[in-house]
């Protein structure tokens, strides 16, 4: 028998450990063969129970939603856990093509998000052109866009205005914002403006107050809302499948009572999601939609939207904190989207504000004098 020395010893040590800890990662079908990860083969369309969807479409939308489908299932899902445009369409194509997309996968200031009216951004006016000067935050993929668009104050006016800012302008920085737990699709970045020229041409001209700024936020709640409805919609499509595969107990997770209740309350869920965001399609392409309406859509949608994503990550246990099952990543994402956009609170007070008359967002200030 032979005895190593310590230094011998160490180095086998080392040895071993090094290849043991430095094995690339199983294949997920090979560490978990009970059920199919995301990324191999995302699952087939479930969560459209009693809708029949595509009979509220056009046949055109019923198209766009099809193409979007092959492509979002066949090209974005393998990739988007490591993680453009629809021009023409109706708002219900561009809603169900977001949707699609979801599915498998400004105006913020540091001292003001919710209180979005009192941005700190100036413009001022000047020969040929407009002088900026401010800061915004959480603007997405600012950091390698060609072109920004920019609300600033009016400081003759007092109004706010819509600047389109070129990529290269001198005065311009923007600065990826790291540690985001969701939406990594999309990279935010901090703007800072310093004494950055734009000419005349480049103000936008739709923009003159912040009226204007509440017409497009409602445009972008509505999305926002089928953003939600698309997620929802793929974690019940992968927890069906799932629990169909999973086995415990000698059966499928499918079989038992606790996880038939939640997946049938997912179900339920998605469905009134999908009417109540095609309804208000359907106002604003028939020049009805209105702030609260759009605001209702965000809140309660993407409310119900998280509320779903929560009880999916339930339903896969251990494997509900994956990516590889794509529920994780979209658990995060819904906290970043029940944020954005106007939080879940302020789209509450819009749509409250329109059905009382009353607006309710700054607190009441005290006329009466202290007896002090």
């Amino acid at each position: 028998m032979t005895i190593n020395s310590s230094e011998q010893q160490d180095g086998v040590n080392k040895s071993a450990r090094s290849s043991y800890s430095n094995l690339p990662a199983l294949d997920v079908s090979l560490a978990f063969p009970q059920a199919t990860p995301a990324t191999s083969k995302f699952p087939p369309c479930a969560s459209d129970y009693y809708i029949n969807f595509d009979g509220l479409l056009t046949s055109e939308e019923q198209a766009i939603r099809k193409k979007v489908r092959e492509c979002a299932e066949k090209e974005l899902a393998p990739i988007v856990a490591e993680g453009y445009g629809c021009p023409g369409l109706s708002i219900t194509g561009a809603a169900v093509a977001l949707a699609e997309i979801a599915r498998v996968d400004a105006l913020t200031e540091p001292d003001y998000g919710s209180d979005a009216s009192a941005l700190r951004t100036t413009a001022t006016k000047v020969e040929g052109g407009w002088i900026l000067e401010g800061q915004k935050r959480w603007v997405g993929n600012s950091t390698f866009a060609d072109l920004l668009v920019i609300l600033a104050r009016n400081t003759t006016t007092k109004q706010i205005n819509a600047f389109i800012v070129k990529k290269h302008a001198p005065g311009l920085t923007a600065t990826k914002i790291e540690n985001k737990i969701g939406l990594r699709i999309v990279q935010n970045g901090d703007v800072l403006l310093k004494n950055v020229f734009v000419p005349d041409e480049d103000r936008v001209p739709g923009f003159k107050s912040f009226q204007d700024t509440i017409t497009t936020l409602s445009i972008s709640r509505l999305m926002v809302a089928w953003q939600s409805i698309g997620i929802a919609m793929g974690v019940y499509d992968m927890c069906h499948r799932y629990l169909m595969e999973r086995k415990q107990f000698g059966a499928p997770l499918a079989v038992f009572q606790i996880t038939q209740q939640k997946l049938v309350q997912m179900l339920g869920n998605i469905q009134a999601m999908i009417l109540a965001g095609w309804r208000v399609c359907k106002l604003y392409e028939d020049g009805k939609m209105t702030a609260g309406h759009a605001s209702l859509a965000k809140a309660w949608i993407t409310s119900r939207a998280r509320e779903t994503v929560a009880l999916g990550r339930e339903l896969l246990g251990g494997n509900g904190i994956s990516t590889d099952f794509h529920v994780a990543k979209a658990f995060c994402d819904l906290e970043s989207i029940h944020t954005y956009e106007g939080s879940y609170e302020i789209n509450n007070l819009i749509a409250a504000r329109e059905i009382t008359g009353f607006a309710s967002f700054k607190p009441a200030v005290s006329t009466q004098q202290s007896r002090l």
